[in-house]
């Protein structure tokens, strides 16, 4: 069911979502005033579907539960962000009451917990039209039913209220409510809509947490409705934090050893936080400021999912004088990060959720994120791959006190500094002057130098540090090979961004070579004036808002395009010929070659057919031979034991992600197709 009704919807969500960019600037706004409301409507109808399929899982008894620690900040804030617009432009007064005396988290499925409060509210705004809607979170000791065993056992009980000054419920309606497709006002000409799913989801998912819903209400007095969750606090021991605190603060003041292992200055904090085990990061606290952030102030936001090493992290940055958010998650990286605007980013790569590679693809392919300097800080080896992806700079871990101090002050003093720096290393005087012209800004936040020999370029290198530069191998004096390992042994050049641009062609031994001259060579095979600019402004981080007019167009239109996914071939294999349809047109927007099957055996023969395919797009509910069979023989080739296989399904059933992966695809993706996370997807595993 969940396949047949996904489907369609995807179809139209694409096709819809295509129309309402109008990215050839060929339709009325009228025209795309309608795409947009049947973009808005179909997303409309995926809630409605997924209040179905819920429903459809809770009665099956396939509903999956997720648990994991919450910070209730965070909770409150989420509610906070989804309500407060709402309740403005209703005139309502919204109150979160969280009490002083709750755990600062909570083990609990965080997803679920937020749908049913999410309901809750939603209501409650629905029914009232003046007054306030309150959420009032506290410990409580009764209220439930007298036979609810699991909350009667619980060594404690959180209470939800959530309370309005609404129309209310009368008696004979109070229950009816709970069942599906029923509302206290069932009348045809009823005022207030929806589907009457809400409240019965709600009772079944706090029914499976072990809780309960109950529910006070007067007809004209307003409702109450009260969730009751067991709850195991998941607090963090504050003490022993303090005391593996002053281990580290310790460490740098002298040699006494924190273990036989970890003695020097240069204890890795990877290892430290591996001796502290006991601070389990499912039952962790969440520090951070984001309930106390003031306008002006610098605000550091620390994506790491190991809590003890992003407390150190928290520690020292508040020393250099930032505000700290920190996510735990590579969806929550990129929310708050869409969401609060922070000045720099600390960025694990490997996390929970989506990784760090498509946090930071996510972050520089959106206009409002794309300037804020990334510092990429991970076991894994990517120095590179991070630089290229437009990151300010990248440590392995482990990491020590003092290069964590001096990533700090790096970032400090790039965000400080009004001015960013541009060197130009380029002989011909006009395009020299021209490359200037198109980068410069009229309010001045780029100061350019130009230079025309290597020689010059290397006293300017000398003198200042520069925050990028554009190189062309050609410079008469000397060769741009052996310009470049010059420039890597100077101070100010060891970490220089350098810009490849150049009217000849780059070999494949040229371009070896660069990479075994230096890891942080940014090689770009410029063709034009617009891409220089885009890649400038990347490096340079700077706002796009911000820069003059004419710029802003150039870079809009380049956006429109991709140069990881141009010209890359891409094999679509589904049985629904519209879902077909619907793609190529997204794919084909990007310059993608696409070519389709509409059965998994037919997918097998073009692919044989068409061994240069980059990438596989595989449906995994199809007739005959499904997702799965395909994918597990297309991986039984050696040939194409590498070649990226992305599952679509409709994520109907628990595990159907650990199948995909298990049958040998590469990752997964769910129906309706999220736009920007597919291409995200492919950016990630086209990267060469």
């Amino acid at each position: 069911m969940s396949h047949e009704l996904r489907t369609p919807l995807n179809s139209l969500l694409i096709l819809a979502k295509l129309l309402s960019e109008n990215s050839e600037g060929n339709l009325t706004s009228r025209q795309i005033e309608c795409a947009s409301t049947i973009y808005g409507a179909g997303n409309d109808l995926l809630g409605l579907i997924n209040d179905i399929l819920d429903l459809a899982k809770i009665e099956s008894g396939t509903m999956s539960f997720d648990y994991y620690s919450l910070p209730l900040v965070e909770l409150k804030h989420y509610l906070e962000r989804t309500f407060k617009q709402l309740a403005h432009s209703k005139g309502l007064n919204f109150t979160l009451d969280f009490a002083a005396n709750l755990p600062s988290s909570i083990d609990t499925d965080a997803k679920r917990l937020q749908q049913v409060l999410k309901n809750l509210l939603a209501n409650a705004f629905k029914f009232t039209e003046q007054g306030e809607v309150r959420l009032t979170v506290n410990f409580a000791s009764h209220g439930w039913s007298h036979n609810n065993q699991t909350l009667n056992q619980s060594s404690s009980v959180i209470a939800f209220c959530v309370s309005d000054t609404g129309i209310g419920i009368a008696p004979e309606k109070q229950k009816i409510i709970f069942e599906a497709f029923q509302q206290a006002d069932g009348s045809t000409n009823r005022k207030h809509g929806g589907t009457g799913l809400g409240l019965s989801i709600s009772r079944e998912i706090a029914r499976l947490f072990g809780g309960e819903i109950t529910l006070s209400s007067h007809p004209g007095e307003g409702s109450t409705f009260t969730l009751y969750l067991p709850i195991n606090s998941a607090e963090r021991n504050s003490a022993e934090l303090k005391v593996l605190s002053a281990e580290l603060n310790n460490s740098t003041k002298s040699n006494s050893s924190l273990s036989t292992q970890h003695s020097s200055l240069n204890t890795p904090y990877s290892a430290l936080s591996t001796q502290h085990s006991s601070l389990n990061t499912q039952h962790s606290e969440l520090f951070d400021d984001r309930k106390n952030i003031q306008p002006d102030e610098h605000v550091l936001l620390i994506i790491e999912d190991d809590i003890t090493f992003a407390r150190i992290l928290y520690d020292m940055a508040q020393q250099q004088g930032f505000k700290c958010v920190i996510a735990q998650n590579g969806n929550s990286g990129v929310t708050q990060a869409r969401q609060i605007k922070p000045s720099a980013i600390l960025l694990d790569i490997d996390l929970p959720g989506i990784d760090g590679w498509m946090v930071l693809d996510r972050l520089k392919h959106d206009v409002n994120t794309r300037h804020i300097p990334v510092h990429v800080m991970t076991v894994e080896d990517g120095k590179q791959r991070s630089l290229q992806q437009g990151a300010m700079a990248y440590l392995q871990k482990p990491v020590t006190r003092e290069e964590i101090s001096d990533a700090l002050n790096r970032i400090k003093v790039f965000i400080e500094r009004p001015l960013k720096y541009l060197l130009v290393a380029e002989d011909d005087e006009t395009q020299r002057q021209s490359i200037i012209e198109l980068i410069g800004g009229d309010d001045g936040d780029v100061n350019i130098t130009g230079v025309g020999t290597a020689e010059e370029a290397l006293i300017s290198i000398r003198s200042r540090r520069f925050d990028c530069m554009v190189l062309d191998l050609g410079l008469p004096d000397m060769d741009g090979f052996e310009l470049i390992e010059l420039i890597k042994k100077e101070k100010n050049g060891q970490s220089l961004p350098i810009i490849i641009y150049t009217g000849k062609e780059i070999t494949k031994a040229q371009e070896f070579e660069l990479w075994r001259i230096a890891e942080t060579i940014i090689i770009k095979d410029v063709n034009s004036p617009e891409r220089l600019l885009a890649e400038t402004s990347l490096f340079l981080h700077r706002v796009q808002a911000e820069l003059p007019a004419t710029q802003q167009k150039i870079l809009e239109k380049l956006q429109s395009s991709d140069s990881i996914l141009t010209n890359k071939k891409v094999l679509i294999v589904d049985d629904d010929v519209r879902n077909i349809f619907a793609l190529t047109g997204l794919l084909e927007k990007y310059s993608m070659q696409v070519i389709y099957a509409e059965n998994g055996k037919e997918g097998i023969e073009v692919l044989q057919q068409n061994p240069d395919i980059n990438v596989i797009l595989m449906d995994i509910m199809m007739p005959e031979m499904d997702g799965y069979e395909t994918t597990r023989q297309i991986r039984q080739n050696h040939q194409f034991k590498s070649l990226p296989i992305i599952a679509l399904t409709a994520k109907a059933m628990q595990g159907d992600r650990e199948k995909c992966i298990e049958a040998g695809a590469s990752d997964y993706i769910t129906k309706p197709v999220d736009t920007e996370q597919l291409l995200s997807l492919l950016r990630v595993w086209l990267y060469d």
